[in-house]
């Protein structure tokens, strides 16, 4: 239990069963700062007042204010924070173009960082890792792997060339005294970039956080120019460890806003995926603990995950041959850190008070505060140029004019001084600034020997010389924009090589944990008792149906209640259990068709409907509700199919049709909460399927998975195309059958398939086949029929073997020929003028009597016009085929050849 506590007036101090009323002195600065009681007032009856009025409120607002700013979040000016400002600034203080220890470093930076060193060489590491600032040298770690770096005894580092150009100016750099006041630090570094976005930065401070993602490089660059410009411009994230990134609700990196970041993955074959690059944040021994963590949990199944890593990621996963590896990639994003969502939070530290701005209002900042640095370097280079003008004309004026004999009569330095000043007055008009009392003491202090050797033509030259670049510098100042533009250009062509973008920006589709989990677990009812679950304590019951541990289940009882339920081990709904299976949310194919008895009326009702979108374990009903009510009949319907029912009335007195017949597909899908249609007002007798039904939905689109031969609607794989109600698939096989069959995402297809596609009853397909009896090659054009039995359209004999089939309708063949006719030029055949299209039990027509080395169909020359889009270009495409197709068969000849043995 905890209060907020405000104020506190009297604290009572319990010690050896004593009670002592203590009043504190506040006014102590001893106190306050080591939080010890020092002064305790007591008098007589030891007891002891004092008030802690806001002492508390005091102190954490002191702690919270120098964690916020001493330590966790970084300042907007130079983007770092206090331990990593120091260590720059230590950095270049050591910097002499040599590698230093670490362990030096570390050391030397404890002069202005009052913290251990162990926190002053983590900074440093991360610093190293982030490969912008610091030029290192050893074993540093390794961010893929998550190794960490040797001991900095080990180490070496020094400033990179870019940080001391941009980081680093003595004239421009505002200065503090350290926390022990012996040397002075940095307030802010003059930083010329936007070094805050480039790095990113993360820290936790008292009642707040800051997370600013890192973005690239090459494209602050162009930002900060496209602001400069006037222009607007947008920025994203972007990793050194690569990966893909969906910024869609990047929100700028402000609070509220959230990225998605996904390793990537390739496919090297059905059984081998590949893991190439790691989100943000993870790293290889990560990634494979969350793979092995969700094998292990069956959410996915792997054969074994071996890591290959080195200066890249190789993550190899090995799949089981059972395996859709599109279903698996799917799985790996939504089960383990192959996907991470990142909530960035920008807040910075503008003018000592934390700032929560975008990302978009940093850059701004930095490039607005880029173009006053470099207007102040120009200004202070001006006043320079000034002051060596100024002092190159004094000197020639005092020496050409012989000021200096004047002086031999002075007495004193005063009078000295003033005879110099006199001497001067007529030259003085002419100068550019007021001569001091500086001034007159550098040129009483100049030796005889320099006046007799003066180069008055040396001094005029420097002059002029300087004159020129006080010219080119307020020529600069006046145009400072165009000068920070051509100052970022000129960073970007020495140090943006090798600095692209690695990470993708993509957009992703949310994925559906329960469409890609595997089924890790077998579902089980008690029809009776109205238990249902997945636990070892089901497994003598009735077994439904394969199911995932994350899925949820729909469950009707006989009176027509139900509800949706997450699966568990083991659950009671109520007595008398319908039907049972795993519910798909947002599933609106899935139709119920129901026949239901009204208790209220005795009637008897029909409905279909879908179900969606309703709360987990809240009952519904799919009847009226009525008392005793129930359910007659109850079909569920993947793909919205509508049956044919035959019906039997219980005889009565002038009951004329004791049978009837119900036709689903005459019912309207409607809402789940919808009552129905009235049927019948007789009593049911039984009820019989007399017609299964086909889908009275629209068409759907449907997937084939090469991985697993398997039908899909989710998207993986190659796409066949929208399936109706009665549309087929047509398959052929490696040993030369067809057959059709349905389009039930539930089949599994033969290992020797060699093509799936719609069926289409006119489509031509044409076959080449090697005939082993005759020992010729055939080629033959059929239509296949609609029929689920294996038709074998080549030659019976043994040997015989299929070489390809096409469904191209003006297809092309390519013919090689080998023996002693390898030199033969090679033949073109039409086939589509070369042989009819007859039966698939039809012989085929010989290819040649020659020596065949290969064979193989071509891209045809024409298509139907049907097939084209765009009629406006066909013309010239075609021609333009036709050009192309002549002058590859410059030296083919095209045969027409004919022959009896079709």
């Amino acid at each position: 239990m905890s209060e907020e506590i405000d104020n506190i007036e009297d604290v009572e101090i319990i010690s050896n069963d004593e009670v002592i009323e203590a009043d504190i002195d506040n006014s102590d600065e001893d106190c306050k700062s080591t939080g010890k009681f020092d002064k305790i007032l007591i008098d007589d009856d030891l007891t002891a007042k004092h008030k802690l009025t806001g002492m508390y409120k005091e102190w954490f607002l002191d702690y919270a204010s120098y964690v916020i700013l001493e330590r966790a979040v970084p300042e907007i000016g130079d983007g770092l924070k206090p331990v990593q400002r120091r260590i720059m600034h230590s950095m270049k203080e050591k910097e002499d173009g040599r590698y230093n220890k670490v362990a030096n470093l570390v050391g030397h930076t404890m002069q202005y960082h009052p913290h251990g060193d162990s926190s002053i060489g983590g900074a440093l590491i991360q610093l190293g890792q982030k490969n912008l600032l610091i030029d290192t040298q050893g074993n540093w770690g390794n961010n893929l792997t998550g190794d960490s770096a040797a001991a900095p005894r080990y180490i070496e580092a020094r400033l990179t060339k870019f940080a001391l150009e941009v980081l680093f100016n003595k004239k421009t750099t505002n200065w503090k005294l350290t926390y022990d006041g012996r040397r002075e630090e940095p307030i802010s570094l003059p930083a010329k970039f936007p070094l805050l976005l480039a790095q990113g930065g993360e820290g936790i401070a008292v009642g707040l956080a800051s997370k600013i993602l890192p973005h690239n490089f090459c494209e602050l660059i162009d930002a900060c120019i496209a602001h400069l410009k006037g222009e607007s411009c947008q920025l994203f994230p972007d990793f050194i460890t690569g990966g893909m990134i969906d910024v869609a609700r990047y929100n700028d990196g402000v609070r509220g806003g959230a990225v998605k970041i996904r390793a990537k993955i390739i496919k090297k074959d059905s059984n081998t995926l590949i893991i190439t690059e790691l989100p943000f944040g993870e790293t290889t021994t990560t990634v494979i603990e969350s793979i092995i963590k969700a094998n292990e949990k069956s959410k996915i199944k792997i054969k074994k995950v071996d890591d290959n890593t080195s200066h890249s990621v190789e993550i190899v996963i090995t799949l089981g041959n059972d395996v859709s590896s599109d279903k698996t990639i799917d799985a790996l994003y939504a089960f383990t850190k192959c996907e991470v969502s990142i909530s960035p939070n920008s807040c910075v530290i503008i003018d000592n008070v934390p700032h929560f701005i975008g990302v978009n209002e940093i850059l701004r900042i930095s490039a607005e505060n880029t173009k006053k640095l470099l207007n102040l370097e120009l200004e202070i280079r001006l006043n320079e140029l000034y002051e060596s003008w100024h002092k190159a004309s004094l000197e020639k004026i005092f020496i050409e004019n012989k000021i200096y004999k004047l002086i031999e009569v002075a007495k004193s330095n005063e009078e000295m001084l003033e005879i110099i000043d006199k001497g001067l007055d007529p030259f003085k008009p002419s100068l550019w600034l007021p001569v001091t009392q500086e001034d007159l003491i550098r040129l009483s202090e100049i030796p005889i020997r320099r006046t007799a050797q003066f180069d008055f033509m040396k001094n005029d030259q420097f002059v002029k010389g300087v004159e020129k670049e006080i010219k080119d510098v307020k020529k600069l100042i006046a145009n400072i924009v165009k000068y920070t533009i051509e100052y970022y250009e000129g960073i970007a062509s020495r140090y943006s090589k090798g600095r692209e973008r690695r990470t993708e920006i993509r957009s992703f589709d949310n994925i559906d944990a329960s469409n890609v989990v595997i089924n890790n677990a077998k579902l089980y009812v008690n029809r009776e008792e109205g238990f249902y679950g997945i636990g070892t304590s089901m497994r003598k019951d009735e077994f439904v149906c394969d199911c995932s541990d994350i899925d949820d289940v729909i469950i009707f009882a006989k009176n027509g209640k139900y509800r949706i339920s997450k699966v568990s081990d083991k659950d009671f709904f109520e007595k008398d259990v319908y039907y049972i299976g795993v519910f798909r949310r947002n599933d609106k194919r899935t139709i119920y068709n129901v026949l239901y008895l009204d208790g209220g009326t005795g009637m008897a009702l029909v409905k279909r409907c879908s179900i969606s979108g309703i709360t987990r374990d809240k009952e519904y009903d799919i009847t009226k509700g009525s008392p005793k009510s129930q359910i007659l009949y109850m079909s569920v319907n993947t793909n919205g199919e509508a049956e044919v029912l035959k019906v039997y009335f219980r005889p009565r007195l002038r009951l004329k049709k004791l049978i009837e017949d119900l036709d689903f597909s005459n019912i309207l899908i409607k809402g789940r909460a919808s009552q129905g249609n009235i049927f019948s007002r007789t009593a049911i007798h039984k009820i019989l399927m007399k017609e299964a039904g086909i889908s009275t939905l629209a068409g759907q689109k449907i997937w084939f998975d090469t991985d697993i031969n398997k039908l899909n609607n989710e998207g993986r794989g190659e796409l066949l195309g929208e399936f109706s109600s009665d549309d087929k698939t047509v398959i052929f096989t490696k040993n030369g059958n067809y057959y059709t069959t349905g389009y039930n995402t539930s089949l599994y297809f033969p290992e020797d398939l060699i093509n799936i596609e719609k069926y289409d009853a006119d489509k031509v397909y044409s076959a080449i086949f090697y005939d082993a009896e005759q020992k010729y090659f055939y080629i033959k054009r059929f239509k296949a029929e609609n029929t689920d039995k294996q038709q074998l359209f080549i030659d019976e004999n043994t040997g015989s073997y299929l070489v390809a089939i096409n469904g191209d309708d003006y297809p092309l063949v390519n013919i090689i020929y080998g023996g002693v006719n390898k030199n033969r030029p090679m033949d073109c055949i039409d086939v589509e003028s070369f042989i009819g299209v007859k039966s698939h039990k039809a012989k085929g027509k010989r290819l040649s009597t020659l020596k065949i080395s290969s064979l193989e169909f071509i891209e045809p020359a024409r298509f139907k016009e049907a097939e084209v889009e765009d009629e406006s270009t066909i013309g010239e495409d075609l021609e333009e085929l036709n050009i192309n197709n002549e002058s590859e068969r410059e030296h083919t000849t095209i045969h027409s050849l004919f022959g009896d043995d079709e």
